[in-house]
């Protein structure tokens, strides 16, 4: 009976002492990855942005680092948040006696893809060579409304600026005609996930190439059976129908916006596709004299890539087409009086 006793405290420490080596091999192997994950900058590393004083999302001012995405590094880009919190190479101070350019848009004209000294407004100004100065308030999720309301707060600075560029998206940059901050977008770096991934880059860099994606799409389908989408809801109608009426609703979001913040016709131009920008839009922009740069031929008639192999954005060819169409534009037109 004794000896039973024994082979069985005998068995469970057998046991403890096996699962205490899994658990210590387990957390070596995980610094092992940290160490290597970090050594070889593998993980995504993002400027904390922050609402400024003026209700503005922007990133938090004078930061530097390294935007890494793709699961081997596909992306490294060195960034450099300014004092106004834009990623730019330069501070933005405009005056009467420079010539300036400002380019506003989301994370195209944002630009953390790119090396922040190899960005669009610096092609522009190396190919202008005439002391032009480019000012890039780029901010990822930006829409129209974040863009107007920014140029309505900063108003007195944007007098000073000669030409103004609106990067726009039909599809995404309209959908609503008011603007408030993205104040859940803020918190949410402040989560529990949040912060661990800010201290594990391994972790971080799990998420980075997906390895948590089967979780989250679990959840969101458990809660669409739950709470169905708008867009779930519409899908059994008519595209052609819903796609009408989503550029009415567009258009209608676009004059009201113009409404609360105008913008003076004489120096401002939307950067669009038209093959990607409803006629609708476009017929209303030319009836009402807004002036728009189409750079979609141009990016189509390119026989290199001009979006990066593993995301949407543009990479440098497309970048330096995007540089040269608005180059072309600035050469046709007048500095403002």
């Amino acid at each position: 009976m004794i000896n039973e006793k024994e082979h069985q405290n005998s068995k469970a420490k057998d046991m403890k002492l096996f699962f205490g080596k899994i658990v210590l091999y387990v957390i070596l192997m995980f610094f092992v990855l940290e160490g290597a994950t970090r050594l070889l900058h593998l993980n995504s590393e993002y400027p904390w942005f922050i609402i400024n004083d003026h209700n503005i999302k922007t990133y938090a001012p004078n930061q530097t680092g390294y935007y890494t995405i793709g699961n081997r590094r596909m992306n490294f880009a060195q960034y450099h948040i300014n004092k106004s919190g834009f990623n730019s190479y330069r501070d933005f101070n405009p005056t009467k006696d420079k010539e300036e350019v400002a380019l506003l848009g989301d994370s195209f004209i944002e630009g953390l893809h790119q090396d922040y000294f190899n960005s669009i407004g610096e092609k522009v100004e190396n190919a202008l060579d005439n002391g032009t100065e480019v000012y890039e308030y780029g901010h990822s999720g930006y829409d129209l409304a974040d863009v107007l309301y920014l140029m309505h707060t900063y108003e007195k600075k944007f007098e000073l600026i000669d030409h103004i560029i609106i990067y726009l998206k039909f599809d995404n940059d309209l959908l609503r005609d008011t603007y408030a901050p993205d104040k859940y977008w803020v918190d949410s770096q402040y989560f529990l996930f949040s912060r661990i991934q800010r201290k594990s880059k391994f972790i971080s860099y799990l998420k980075d190439i997906g390895f948590f994606e089967p979780v989250r799409e679990m959840k969101t389908k458990m809660l669409s059976y739950v709470f169905p989408t708008e867009e779930a809801i519409k899908s059994s109608g008519d595209s052609a129908s819903v796609e009408n009426e989503k550029a009415k609703l567009y258009l209608e979001n676009f004059k009201t916006l113009i409404s609360k913040y105008p913008i003076d016709k004489t120096k401002t131009v939307f950067l669009l596709d038209k093959t990607k920008t409803d006629p609708l839009f476009l017929k209303y922009c030319d009836a009402q004299g807004y002036k728009y740069i189409d750079f979609s031929q141009e990016i189509e008639n390119s026989k290199r890539p001009t979006t990066l192999v593993f995301d949407r954005h543009w990479n440098n060819n497309g970048r330096s087409i995007i540089a040269r169409k608005i180059v072309e534009y600035l050469r046709t037109v007048e500095k403002p009086k």
